[in-house]
């Protein structure tokens, strides 16, 4: 029966009628979701009757048969309590999927119970206010401009097998790879045990066994009933050897897996991306699994990326698909002119674009030196065009393959999977247009347009900054002193308040993502608004109390009368970073109680400075305590 099952109705297939016709035939679909993408990521989810559907299906799509409370989603300064109503038109531009209860059985058909999730868009007083709509509208303004931009210059450098002219669509391709976090229930490890199987190597690519093996199979299989067309699904860095128990069950299980997918237009890319994250989740919870996507669940082990690969490609008037960032010669030059113009826009503007990319204080935490995660602006293309390579330490690095031009893309190496794939492609595609405008009417050819990349700091270049570097080759975390790679590529925010006051700070770069107006004011401040809530409850109500419970935890373990004088000078070490943390005297407030009192204030300068010092305490007071229970023993 579960063969016989509607996973996906692809965009276009059906027309009014016929899709009526086929959802009465499964009628163990029994509900409708309309799904709409908030500012901060998250998608609704209703069940409204089949029949309701099929009844008024022109409503739907008219805007006018659902609406949600505004407020209540991430729509901040949008959607008030005195304004708070939103319409939701469903969207028939892409593949909807059907989303089953394995544990509800329709008795008359012999098959789950299932939900039909049709992706819509979010209109506010007639306004489009959602991250799908902003992506769909951004990548239409993107494709008129470029369209606009060639028939004014149809010869461009490195697209001389193309003329600009007969350019008739414009093809925006993304993909993302879901990194995650997997383990039995309850089950903890040791970050020290994670930590040295991650050095050691161990974990990569092992194959994988039990009951991990089945979800991540199971998985696979799934995602490519929806039409996904999985690649691979693999180990990563990060895990531990499992136990078997009596029964021969495994146990203790905690360890990183991956799965990547076949890329699609940008916003099926990301509608796909949703989907694959609830696949994931209920499968392996089915084999009693649980499941994080959190980018950095352990701290000090390996995080979840989620690296993001862009481009794009002409359709010609002959129809032929021609990726444009592609240069002519493979084996000449790394990229035509619009790669290179894409790649710097990227890289120029991404103060601008980092804000949508890691917004959450657990994004911040994966972006550590020494993890694989990037934190500094900064490419790599490769040695030379005839042999490509791959720089893991960089932001964001040039995949190609010189038998196959249609595969040249940019992978970009910061977003997590909850990042808001939506806005961050629309800031990212914003951002490279910016690029492939300044580069293409330059008129320079790509030998020149090359050496404005790899220029040195100090040197000035037509359009990417004087005091700044934005290539190497080197390893970024292994060759360069912290302050060295801070003043080549910028110095990356330590904290989210840092990060959103970027679009103040570079403001230049804010109207690069702006144009169109399409990430308008009202949507940045509403972006950013959200965010900075999400960020200082988080600090009061999760990170506070988890930090104070370390520090309770660390107890005074020495007996005062056989104690040696080293066993009281760790302790006083000790004490005294528990006191500076959580202590209230009456000369001097703990750091919990002055971030408590500059959120209360609205002082975000203040509040962001304390959890850096903050975030230093803890990790010396976990280092010293850790001695000092050594010594005690």
């Amino acid at each position: 029966m579960v063969n016989e099952l509607l996973y996906v109705i692809p965009a276009g297939k059906y027309g009014k009628n016929e899709l009526i016709e086929l959802l009465k035939e499964h009628s163990e679909i029994k509900f409708v979701s309309l799904v709409g993408i908030d500012l901060a990521g998250n998608d609704t989810d209703e069940k409204i009757p089949m029949e309701l559907f099929l009844k008024d299906m022109d409503d739907f799509f008219q805007g006018s048969a659902v609406q949600t409370d505004g407020s209540s989603v991430v729509l901040t300064g949008i959607a008030t309590l005195n304004n708070a109503k939103v319409d939701m038109p469903a969207d028939s531009s892409v593949n909807w999927f059907v989303d089953y209860n394995y544990n509800y059985i329709d008795e008359a058909k012999g098959k789950p119970v299932g939900t039909l999730r049709i992706p819509a868009f979010l209109v506010h007083n007639g306004l489009r206010v959602d991250s799908r709509a902003i992506l769909a509208d951004s990548l239409s303004y993107i494709k008129s401009e470029l369209i606009s931009l060639f028939k004014k210059y149809p010869k461009v450098a490195g697209l001389e097998h193309i003329n600009g002219e007969e350019i008739e669509d414009i093809i925006f391709t993304s993909g993302t790879e879901l990194e995650f976090w997997v383990k039995t229930p309850v089950d903890k490890a040791e970050v020290a045990e994670l930590s040295a199987s991650q050095t050691m190597q161990e974990q990569y690519w092992q194959r994988t066994r039990g009951s991990v093996r089945t979800a991540l199979e199971q998985t696979i299989v799934m995602l490519d009933n929806y039409g996904l067309k999985t690649e691979m699904g693999h180990k990563e860095v990060g895990g531990i050897k499992a136990t078997i128990d009596e029964a021969g069950n495994l146990t203790h299980v905690c360890e990183q897996l991956e799965i990547d997918w076949r890329f699609a237009d940008a916003l099926q890319a990301a509608d796909n991306e949703l989907q694959a994250r609830i696949v994931v989740k209920e499968v392996f919870r089915a084999n009693g699994l649980e499941v994080t996507f959190k980018a950095k669940p352990i701290i000090g082990v390996a995080g979840n990326g989620e690296h993001t690969h862009v481009g794009f490609a002409a359709k010609m008037k002959s129809g032929k698909l021609v990726n444009l960032f592609a240069p002519t010669n493979m084996k000449e030059d790394f990229m035509s002119a619009v790669g290179y113009g894409s790649l710097m826009g990227l890289l120029k503007n991404y103060e601008a674009i980092n804000p949508f990319i890691t917004a959450t204080n657990d994004a911040l935490n994966r972006l550590k030196p020494g993890f694989e995660a990037p934190v500094c602006i900064v490419t790599s293309l490769g040695h030379t065009p005839e042999i490509p390579s791959r720089n893991r330490t960089i932001l964001a690095g040039l995949v190609r393959d010189v038998n196959n031009p249609l595969a040249t893309r940019f992978e970009v190496r910061a977003a997590n999977p909850y990042t808001n794939t939506y806005v961050a492609l629309s800031a990212i595609y914003l951002s490279m247009l910016d690029g492939v405008k300044a580069i293409v009417s330059s008129g320079k050819n790509t030998k020149e347009i090359l050496a404005e990349l790899s220029k040195e700091a100090g040197t000035s270049g037509f359009y990417l900054e004087t005091d700044r570097a934005y290539r190497s080759e080197h390893d970024v975390f292994e060759d360069y002193e912290e302050d060295e790679r801070n003043r080549l590529f910028g110095k990356p925010p330590a904290t989210v308040w840092e990060n959103m006051e970027n679009l103040k700070k570079f403001p230049a770069k804010t109207e690069v993502i702006k144009a169109g107006n399409i990430l308008r004011q009202e949507i940045l401040d509403a972006f950013v608004a959200g965010a900075l809530i999400r960020w200082s409850t988080e600090l009061l109500k999760r990170i506070i109390p988890e930090n104070l419970a370390i520090v309770k935890a660390a107890k005074s373990l020495h007996d005062a009368d056989s104690a040696v004088d080293y066993d009281l000078y760790l302790w006083d070490k000790v004490n005294s970073l528990r006191v500076e943390l959580a202590k209230d005297t009456v000369a001097q407030k703990s750091i919990f109680t002055r971030v408590n009192d500059a959120v209360a204030a609205g002082d975000y300068d203040t509040v962001s400075a304390l959890q850096i010092e903050m975030y230093g305490k803890v990790e010396e007071l976990k280092i010293a305590y850790a001695k000092y229970k050594r010594n005690i023993i």
